[in-house]
């Protein structure tokens, strides 16, 4: 049975009347329109969908709305600061690791939650930690030399 749900997201307050079970997917691109976060296989395998929930990545077709009621939750749209792109936003574009850009979002929120937890991650920590992503086109090499050039440019930022 439905119910008014309150969410946390991007640091704004949104309701929706849906029911607990809900996945926080649905809710997020049909009842916000907050659609940067994308479905790919509804299993929670491809990470298309991935979104921070208090700072770590979640696969929001599988994560049922009560689940997160009440965490802060960060999508896509909630990386940049107004017009200023996030570091791994625009790394992602220096560096070229989008082609068809369907993972592109779940790949950056992933990479976020990967950052959060260890500023400097080698080669293989990064390779390691996205394995959950997939990229059908084949771009992991430049995903991850976008990842690495944002951990550098977040720490140049704060030094």
């Amino acid at each position: 049975m439905p119910k008014l749900t309150q969410l946390n997201v991007n640091g704004k307050t949104y309701s929706a009347d849906v029911d607990g079970e809900t996945s926080l997917l649905t809710v997020l691109r049909d009842h916000f329109d907050l659609t940067g976060s994308k479905y790919g296989c509804g299993e929670g395998q491809c990470g298309a969908c991935t979104v921070l929930v208090d700072g770590m990545p979640r696969r929001s077709c599988i994560t049922p709305v009560a689940a997160v009621a009440q965490k802060k939750i960060v999508t896509i749209e909630g990386l940049a600061q107004g017009e200023q792109l996030h570091p791994l936003q625009q790394a992602f574009v220096d560096e070229g690791a989008m082609q068809c850009a369907y993972c592109t979002p779940g790949m950056i929120m992933s990479a976020a939650g990967l950052l959060r937890s260890k500023p400097s991650p080698s080669i293989d920590e990064i390779s390691q930690f996205m394995e959950g992503n997939i990229c059908r086109c084949g771009t992991h090499p430049r995903i991850i030399a976008a990842i690495q050039r944002a951990s550098r440019t977040i720490k140049e930022s704060r030094s």
